[in-house]
């Protein structure tokens, strides 16, 4: 492969804080453990890994008026948005390692922010068994990693959702999400209502997967900052057993990958998350060889050598 790679920070965010079960505060290092470091190098990717980020211990308390950990879930995302904001500003493409999901308002929060100074569109790729569009009006649980889209979208508290100064971070027009199999009845509601594009397993069942990504990649542009949120429950639990929040029927290998290679295709993500990888869950760190072998194929592995 010819292009040119992009230099990369990887941020280690080891909390499970927004979450319903213990173990995702060990996904960076089962990330580490698994090889990402090596296996972008071998890209010829510049990787600079910046550690893990330090922040408030899990409490692990019950929900107060909805939310679960609501300070201690804003000090994580205030210290990731601080740190991802740096990287962004460095020229690098940060790589958030989580954590839970409910991280994703800390990152995308930064990305958002330079995206407008600079002038780019921003495209959000949630890429998820769930929506996470949840408020703490229709939460069944307060988990805070079920809410993250509906917090940068505008809906829910105001230390979330003007973390980075502004409210929404974002609209829900710049979302597209792929692979979705688990919505709550009410959150179903919100998302019609706030026009969420979804590609879910049923659509993807009907179109097939490479329909859904080129719906989901549609406009992308040269102007274009693509943000990738890569949460491993995407993937069936067949394949990646350790996720805290597992749903059958969910994307395959080979539809991962492609997925991968397409938006790879484009040349123009500038961020990516990775999030909810529970090793205490997990066969022998198998989910995390995997997610690593997929943001190989984030960053151009492919069996032939293509234009």
């Amino acid at each position: 492969m010819s292009k040119r790679q992009p230099a990369v920070s990887l941020i280690g965010v080891p909390t499970d804080i927004g979450a319903g079960h213990r173990g995702a505060s060990m996904g960076p290092e089962a990330l580490r453990i698994a090889g990402l470091v090596e296996a972008l190098e071998a890209r010829g990717v510049d990787v600079r890994d910046c550690g893990d980020l330090v922040g408030p211990r899990n409490p692990w308390t019950s929900p107060v008026e909805g939310y679960r950990h609501l300070d201690e879930v804003v000090e994580w995302n205030r210290v990731l948005m601080d740190a991802t904001y740096a990287e962004l500003q460095a020229g690098r493409l940060p790589i958030m390692l989580g954590g839970d999901h409910c991280l994703g308002i800390g990152s995308i929060t930064a990305v958002a922010r330079w995206c407008r100074e600079q002038g780019r569109t921003l495209r959000v790729l949630w890429l998820d068994a769930h929506s996470d569009f949840n408020t703490s009006e229709v939460t069944p649980s307060g988990n805070v990693h079920g809410m993250p889209v509906a917090c940068l979208c505008g809906l829910g508290p105001d230390a979330l959702t003007r973390l980075g100064g502004d409210a929404p971070a974002i609209s829900p027009q710049q979302v597209r999400q792929i692979g979705i199999r688990s919505v709550d009845q009410e959150e179903k509601r919100l998302i019609k209502q706030h026009k969420v594009d979804v590609y879910d397993m049923r659509y993807i069942d009907e179109v097939g997967m490479k329909r859904a990504v080129e719906a989901a990649l549609e406009g992308v542009d040269e102007n274009t900052h693509l943000h990738v949120s890569f949460d491993v429950d995407f993937l069936d639990p067949s394949i990646a057993p350790g996720v805290g929040t597992t749903v059958p029927g969910g994307v395959n290998y080979r539809e991962a990958q492609l997925v991968m290679e397409m938006i790879a295709d484009t040349g123009r993500m500038g961020s990516l998350d990775i999030v909810e990888l529970n090793p205490i869950l997990d066969d022998h760190n198998a989910t995390g060889s995997l997610a690593v072998d997929l943001v190989e194929s984030l960053f151009g592995k492919s069996t032939l050598m293509r234009d």
